[in-house]
């Protein structure tokens, strides 16, 4: 420990936290460039070769040409995944869409008058429904 000082290991910690960062951002804007549906073929692979060939170079020209869109693809997606998880939740626990106290009154009447409910049970349900 005596030969690599204490100030070496703080200008190794901090060149691998900028290596690691550096990574995490040239793989966001790859992600990015494949997320952006207004972007098509040729754009794709015309910002992937510049940021994959110059990455430095390519990266920041991205985040500068790109930067602002970048922040409304995420919330897109993240909204997009937001619907698609209430869907399936909606859609495992059985709950069909809802239907306005209206339609609902008109069924319940509907039933009362085929014979299937009784005018206790439709008051009962029109109780229910209006509460």
């Amino acid at each position: 420990m005596d030969d690599y000082p204490l100030l070496n290991l703080f200008w190794t910690m901090l060149w691998l936290f900028l290596w690691v960062m550096w990574f995490f951002l040239l793989f966001k804007v790859i992600t990015d460039i494949f997320r952006d549906h207004e972007l098509h073929g040729w754009g794709k692979a015309g910002w992937l070769i510049l940021v994959l060939l110059l990455p430095y170079i390519g990266v920041l020209v991205y985040l500068i040409v790109r930067g602002r869109g970048m922040s409304k693809r995420d919330v897109k997606q993240a909204q997009d995944n937001e619907k698609a998880f209430q869907d399936y939740v909606q859609k495992a626990a059985g709950a069909g869409p809802r239907h306005s106290p209206a339609e609902e009154l008109a069924k319940l009447s509907s039933l009362k008058e085929k014979g299937d409910l009784t005018q206790e049970e439709f008051d009962k349900a029109k109780e229910k429904l209006l509460t």
